[in-house]
């Protein structure tokens, strides 16, 4: 503090004092015997001159007993001649003296920071931006400075970039980015505790009369649907329209109930693909209409088919010939690449973000094979008599489960490759059963999540190579299995739809159906589960029974979690509830499922 404002500050605190003195002598003698609490000095630290004020109302009340100077230790006198010290005579010399006391200790605290320094706007955002939420909220409660800097709008939009909400809007989309923030959370907490109580709007998507259906494939929302009578259908589950398109397969016209069964379907944010027991491949535009662009002939059964989530990527294996597919910059489809592999392909998967050459990872037997457009297929993995059981990819690994056999018994593994150096990170788990699903690509950062015929799901860590969680799932084995950073749902052989809470291992709710769950896909907000039958025909010729007809058909359902599609309810599938839930036939999520007495 300069003299000019010490001078000032004198001035300013006599004149209060004067004031205070004459409404003391205005007070009556009762209340003056009354001996105030005296404050301490350090509560005054930041307070407005209001606070002050009532300090020093105190400090004269309490003239008998001023309080010590903060002197150094050195200098600080002890209890004894503390207590021979003579009393500060009451009255104006006195209130003084407390004045100029006060005013050293104010000038004393000085050198605590205030953070008023004057720093350039720009440099004090650089610095705050390394801040979290709850940071940035104790920040703005320390100054009038630092709440304008702590809710700058870049600030609160890189949060939210950063948590994942928003992520196609720009800064000037909004004009309060800490509201839109705290309305992402509080959206973000609901639809967390929709899936927890099961609340939410559920559908059965609509089966196509006569016919079987053979798979199923979804991509963020949109879900497709091949079926034994040719047909493929297209349902955009996120605005709830059910009325589904057909996709027409293009044949020559023939004979009603001729075109042969469906046997893979993909689809991605433009493409629709579905091959064809015959050995046809057809690709849809989703953006242009109804009928295929492109059309591709094998000469033998598809055997496993694969398409990009990202690009415009196709990968076909048949008989020993594996072909990827795309088109041209002029848009005409041709053929990118094609390998030849020694035995006949399992499983095939498209390693996502490999820029101009597309890279695929197909499973031959006990072979796994590396196959890049620009060269010539390479064997990634090749263990005699450990035939591979299932395949997952992401944009810098390979996962895939191998089953032991033989003299010397190692028990199942999953093995996790490098696509860059080729080479073996992790050898994980040393189950009994064999691996019949693995998540990679989906899962969080170094975790991995994988289905046994051992009924466990099991929680992987790729750090420490151990397992992290093992869940008693499924009585018939895992058959399909997805997590996020909380959730884990798995299918399994015996139709049953299972959600779990891995963080406190515990079963959250099931959904029960007859056939066995082929696919299982959720965001933060839906989930879409499929029941495909294992026989592809109908047993009984008289389809005009729907009971008949609809035991063996399988189903499509979708949930919607969203307090928005609350309103669109529909009637629920066949469900199961645990023993200690209420049992009825309530169409309500939010209360216990209806049993399955069938």
């Amino acid at each position: 503090m300069d003299e000019q404002g010490l001078e000032e500050f004198r001035r300013r605190w006599q004149e209060e004092l004067a004031q205070a003195q004459a409404l003391r002598k205005r007070r009556r003698p009762e209340t003056a015997e009354r001996r105030p609490r005296r404050p301490d000095v350090a509560a005054g630290r930041g307070e407005q001159a209001s606070g002050y004020l009532a300090l020093a109302q105190g400090l004269l009340e309490g003239a008998g007993r001023p309080p010590a100077a903060r002197a150094s230790r050195a200098e600080r006198p002890d209890a004894a001649s503390r207590s021979r010290s003579p009393p500060v005579r009451e009255g104006a010399g006195g209130g003084e003296q407390l004045v100029d006391q006060l005013i050293r200790d104010l000038n004393e605290m000085d050198g605590v920071p205030f953070f008023d320094l004057q720093l350039p706007y720009e440099l004090a955002i650089n610095i705050f931006q390394y801040l979290d939420r709850k940071e940035l909220g104790r920040c703005a409660q320390v100054s009038k400075t630092w709440k304008v800097i702590a809710e700058d709008e870049v600030l609160w939009y890189r949060l939210c970039q950063q948590e994942g909400h928003l992520l196609e809007s720009s800064i000037s989309d909004y004009s309060c980015w800490k509201l839109i923030f705290q309305e992402c959370r509080a959206k973000e907490h609901m639809l967390r505790t929709n899936w927890k109580s099961r609340k939410g709007a559920v559908s059965e998507l609509e089966h196509i009369p006569d016919a079987v259906l053979c798979d199923v494939h979804s991509h963020a929302g949109v879900v497709i649907a091949g079926y034994t009578s040719g047909d493929v259908r297209v349902w955009d589950t996120r605005t709830w329209d059910y009325v589904a398109p057909f996709l027409e397969p293009d044949y020559e016209e023939g004979e009603p109930g001729m075109q042969p069964y469906v046997s893979f379907v993909r689809i991605n944010s433009s493409l629709a693909v579905a091959a064809y027991e015959d050995g046809f491949l057809n690709v849809w535009d989703l953006r242009t209409g109804k009928y295929p662009i492109h059309r591709f002939e094998h000469d033998a059964r598809i055997q496993a088919v694969a398409l990009s989530r990202e690009d415009v990527t196709v990968a076909t294996a048949s008989a020993f010939d594996v072909v990827m597919l795309c088109p041209s910059e002029e848009g005409h489809w041709q053929i990118a690449a094609e390998f030849e592999v020694q035995k006949l392909v399992d499983y095939l998967e498209i390693v996502p973000d490999t820029g101009r050459y597309p890279v695929a990872i197909a499973t031959a037997g006990d072979l796994v094979y590396l196959l890049k457009a620009e060269d010539s297929a390479r064997t990634l993995h090749y263990v005699y008599g450990q035939p591979v059981t299932c395949l997952d990819v992401s944009a810098t690994q390979v996962a895939f489960g191998v089953k032991s056999l033989g003299w010397v018994y190692e028990g199942n593994k999953i093995l996790v490759y490098s696509l860059e150096a080729e080479r073996c990170l992790s050898k994980l788990g040393n189950a009994l059963g064999d691996f019949t699903c693995v998540n990679l690509r989906d899962s969080p950062p170094n975790l991995m999540v994988s289905g046994n015929m051992d009924r466990r799901v099991r929680i992987h860590d790729l750090r420490t190579d151990k397992i992290a969680l093992s869940l008693s799932a499924h009585q018939l084995g895992v058959s399909a299995v997805q997590m996020d950073d909380w959730k884990i749902v798995s299918g399994g052989e015996e139709g049953l739809v299972s959600v779990w809470d891995y963080r406190m291992n515990q079963k959250l709710w099931e959904v029960h159906s007859r056939h066995p769950v082929r696919h299982i896909s959720f965001n933060s907000h839906s989930l879409i589960t499929a029941n495909v039958p294992y026989e592809r025909v109908v047993r009984n010729a008289d389809l005009d029974n729907f009971a008949t007809h609809r035991r063996h058909r399988g189903l499509i359902h979708a949930y919607e979690f969203a307090v928005d599609q609350l309103a669109f309810q529909s009637p629920l599938p066949i469900c199961r509830s645990s023993c200690d839930t209420m049992a009825g036939y309530n169409y309500d999520l939010a209360l216990a499922f209806p049993c399955d007495s069938t």
